[in-house]
């Protein structure tokens, strides 16, 4: 993996960082992507310390920012493996700096600009790979193109969902061009079960219940497979210990993912320009 150029966000923490670990203990050049640079630089330094030798780098990325997003990627030189990692959940309504709805906006449309951006890059690649972080509760979102800024009624897991529904979408729908294009990328989502980290807050109970939920070495197992094993195929949706998944009828659904696909394209103004004739 000695040539392999890695970009993970959301990397400072979660199953971003073991998962950003792991790819250099393999050999590969990270980018660790965050929107904090002083825990982002704290995260290369502990990966340095890990792995002596580890050809890790900060890059700042904000993805609830487009401007963040697109200086970010002007500043990529090369990239043969992305991961969408970074999230969000489970909080109060808010807006991306573009005005979006706060979730859809960074899970969804800012992976979905970044992976645009790079793609003239990934496709310049020998083998690239998309690994998108989904999850199960994608089964609970619900995508009305009317209402995308949820002002007509705002439920924080409704919102997170709904974010991980659209992740599973875009994955798809970016595999089914890919291969319309003749591309050799693949494009496979994640979920990596309920895990123990900084994204859900506990409060008083949260002692007990990590008794019940996954390290985050455990949750980064499915983003690793999915981002090195040979055996993968395009399309894919991989759960805890890498077994297959069955998405819901909805992510499976072209029409809404081709969609989707035209509005964030529209929201963002970024178009992949090398799929453009599909």
């Amino acid at each position: 993996m000695s040539e392999l150029a890695a970009i993970v966000t959301g990397a400072n923490s979660g199953i971003g960082l073991p998962t950003a670990r792991e790819l250099a203990r393999r050999g590969a050049r990270v980018t660790v992507a965050s929107r904090d640079p002083e825990r982002g630089r704290a995260a290369v330094e502990g990966i340095r310390r890990d792995v002596p030798g580890a050809d890790v780098t900060f890059g700042r990325l904000d993805l609830a920012d487009l401007s963040s997003v697109r200086e970010f990627a002007a500043g990529v030189e090369r990239v043969d493996l992305l991961i969408n990692n970074a999230g969000i959940g489970m909080i109060p309504r808010g807006e991306t700096k573009d005005g979006f709805e706060l979730q859809f906006g960074t899970n969804h449309l800012g992976h979905f600009a970044l992976t645009g951006l790079l793609l003239p890059h990934l496709l310049a690649a020998p083998a690239p790979r998309v690994v998108n972080v989904a999850s199960d509760a994608h089964k609970v979102g619900k995508l009305d193109f009317d209402d995308l800024g949820l002002e007509r009624g705002y439920g924080k897991m409704t919102s997170y969902g709904r974010s991980k529904l659209a992740n599973l979408l875009f994955t798809f729908e970016l595999q089914r061009r890919a291969r319309l294009a003749g591309s050799a990328l693949l494009s496979v989502a994640t979920h990596p079960g309920a895990t123990a980290t900084n994204f859900f807050s506990l409060g008083p109970f949260q002692p007990l219940l990590k008794l019940f939920l996954h390290s985050a070495e455990d949750g980064a197992v499915p983003s690793l497979y999915a981002a090195t094993s040979p055996l993968i195929r395009g399309g894919e949706y991989l759960g805890p210990k890498s077994k297959p998944l069955r998405p819901s009828k909805d992510a499976l659904d072209e029409a809404l993912a081709a969609r989707l696909w035209e509005i964030s394209t529209e929201l963002t103004g970024v178009r992949f320009q090398e799929f453009a004739h599909n």
